[in-house]
């Protein structure tokens, strides 16, 4: 009994540092080299997105940036009643890509990926793929043009349409800001990708 109490235990600790390690936030989120040198697996699934999805790997982080600054559990914070009584959430967005729970369904049941997680780097970046791609598909919106895609991110597909983003600042200045972290990240890589991509046979 004592052996598989301490067994137990082991397995325990071993849990913890591997749950540890998977979510926790990388030292340098503003570097794209940093970042996969810290969190090679991620680079591994945003390759893996961009050969399946066409959606470039500066891209994909470049929204993460944006939507969570790479926190697994990120969540939008409560609103206040007078300012100070925690209440409601304004949306259902969870995790690294802040996808909502509607849109997230149906990307799971179009994709076929039912397993799929919002706390998962590696779900959430195939999610950014499959909307970016479907923003080219109805909105006629490159895949590299970083500004106009993160509008469609930010105010769906139809309020683009629609161009609710002349009357929206606040999702203006978000998608300068975006396109500013891509440039910088796509950059970036150029100076790391030889050596990431020499790495590819490595397994962590």
């Amino acid at each position: 009994m004592k052996k598989q109490n301490q067994n137990f235990s082991s397995f325990l600790v071993f849990l913890f540092f591997l749950i540890s390690a998977c979510s926790s936030v990388p030292k340098n989120t503003a570097d794209g080299c940093s970042i996969f040198s810290e969190r090679y697996l991620w680079y591994k699934h945003a390759k893996k997105v961009e050969k399946k999805w066409g959606t470039p790997v500066y891209i994909q982080i470049a929204f993460i940036k944006m939507e969570s600054d790479f926190h697994w559990l990120a969540k939008p914070p409560r609103q206040k009643i007078f300012k100070i009584i925690p209440y409601k959430r304004p949306s259902s967005s969870l995790g690294y890509s802040q996808a909502v729970k509607g849109t997230w369904e149906q990307y799971k049941k179009e994709t076929n990926n039912k397993l799929a997680t919002r706390v998962r780097f590696k779900d959430s970046v195939d999610f950014i793929g499959w909307y970016t791609n479907k923003t080219k598909e109805i909105n006629k919106i490159s895949l590299t043009d970083v500004y106009h895609q993160y509008l469609n991110y930010y105010l769906g597909w139809g309020n683009y349409k629609n161009k609710k983003y002349k009357t929206d600042q606040k999702a203006i200045l978000l998608a300068k800001k975006v396109q500013r972290q891509g440039d910088k990240y796509r950059l970036q890589l150029k100076k790391c990708q030889k050596k990431l991509n020499r790495k590819k046979y490595i397994i962590y």
